[in-house]
């Protein structure tokens, strides 16, 4: 980040981004892992773990709407707190589980903890961070999000090396220390939504054709990123045989963005469609998925993978800058819990339809299967976000022409 853009950065948003960092340290040090350790020490199938995954998807994600609504209405500095909480009990119950059935309420816990935080948090660095300022700030926050996955990658393989009971304990501490934070060192923000009800504030996102049609494309958004967590590790360990190359690789994404993120953001500052920049990082996540069929050594996963990041450095920053340009001041965390929807969907289907589909070209011997839907959905998604780009534009030219008759 430029120093002078830091110089303008809040000290409310200074530490939320130092949150954000320790957050993604602890929840990329455990996710990964969490995969390997069901399937491998647990005994389970890819689709089992996935499933597992995608209950704590939809946990967060299916109620992040409710829990976005709650924030605009309480205020989002103690909605972080509470939900920061929930999520810690529930990463440090992965320590202690013996049976199915623990696995699944600790998945719940810890999405219902993010549905609290997640939205509450998302508000707050929008309500909080300068407009001028907002998206290089948000595309360093994807950059620390990636130093928190490289820092991830030693730790986790560090504790699950050792027992994966330490590995969930470390992460649960993260969440935990967090909400201390949040709570005594975050300023109060005021309650943004006090008019309206919470059925009303709902009803007023979901009327939002246009709001309602982005969430639903990056459904498929969602599904290529999801991967990342588990077909991607799952992959890397069928190519080399060593589970260590899980983190070399996810590590490998993150140095990428870490490097690269604020360039691509500078070399992207001037081209205002917004949509499309979504629509053209998610084809580019697509082609890295798909190539990820031809790699049978750890550097071509490596170079596959660092096609695949370049997508998220185009598109992350404007997945999260859109939703505050098209929501109601009063209902940002209103409309980021909505947005949550396309996560909950769509990355819930990319964890367990992902897990299944990748048993499934193993059993059929078609390795190449899982990357070539991931490919399709790139493209569908790309034109979906381009068609939806002209939609708007076609709209805006509306208004203006309207504004000038009347002038």
């Amino acid at each position: 980040m430029k120093r002078e853009i830091w110089g303008e950065t809040p000290v409310s948003v200074k530490l939320l981004l130092g949150t954000s960092f320790m957050m993604n340290l602890g929840f990329y040090a455990l996710i990964p892992y969490l995969t390997l350790h069901l399937t491998g020490s647990i005994g389970w199938t890819v689709a089992m773990a996935g499933l597992v995954l995608s209950v704590r998807q939809f946990s967060q994600q299916g109620f992040a709407f409710l829990g976005g609504v709650v924030a605009d209405k309480f205020g989002y500095k103690g909605t972080m707190v509470l939900g920061l909480w929930i999520r810690a009990i529930g990463f440090a119950m992965f320590a202690f589980c013996t049976e199915t059935w623990h696995f699944f309420i600790a998945a719940i816990l810890s999405g219902l903890g993010g549905s609290l935080f997640d939205p509450a948090g998302s508000a707050a660095f929008a309500v909080l961070t300068p407009e001028p300022i907002r998206k290089e700030v948000f595309s360093f926050r994807n950059v620390l999000t990636n130093i928190g996955i490289v820092g991830s990658q030693v730790v986790g393989t560090a504790l699950a090396s050792v027992d994966f009971t330490y590995l969930s304990l470390f992460a649960g501490t993260m969440f935990a220390v967090n909400g201390l934070l949040v709570l005594f060192f975050l300023q109060p923000i005021a309650a943004k939504n006090t008019r309206q009800g919470i059925w009303s504030s709902m009803s007023v996102v979901i009327q939002d054709r246009r709001f309602v049609r982005y969430t639903m494309i990056l459904m498929g958004y969602y599904y290529l990123n999801m991967q990342l967590f588990l077909t991607i590790p799952q992959l890397v360990e069928d190519v080399t045989a060593r589970k260590a190359d899980v983190g070399i690789v996810l590590s490998a994404i993150s140095v990428s963005v870490i490097l690269l993120q604020m360039k691509v953001s500078q070399w992207l500052e001037g081209y205002n469609q917004r949509f499309t920049l979504i629509g053209i990082g998610a084809l580019v996540m697509g082609v890295g998925l798909f190539l990820l069929a031809f790699a049978d050594n750890l550097w071509m996963l490596i170079v596959n993978a660092f096609l695949y990041a370049l997508g998220t450095m185009i598109a992350v920053p404007n997945v999260v800058e859109v939703v505050p340009r098209l929501a109601p001041k009063e209902q940002v965390g209103a409309y980021y819990g909505f947005n949550g929807y396309s996560l909950a969907i769509g990355g819930s289907f990319g964890q367990f339809a992902g897990g299944w589909v990748y048993d499934t070209a193993r059993h059929l011997g078609a390795s190449w299967l899982p990357w070539t839907i991931c490919l399709v959905i790139g493209i569908w998604v790309a034109w979906q976000m381009h068609r939806m780009e002209q939609s708007i534009q076609a709209e805006n030219r509306g208004k203006n022409c309207t504004k000038m008759a009347r002038s």
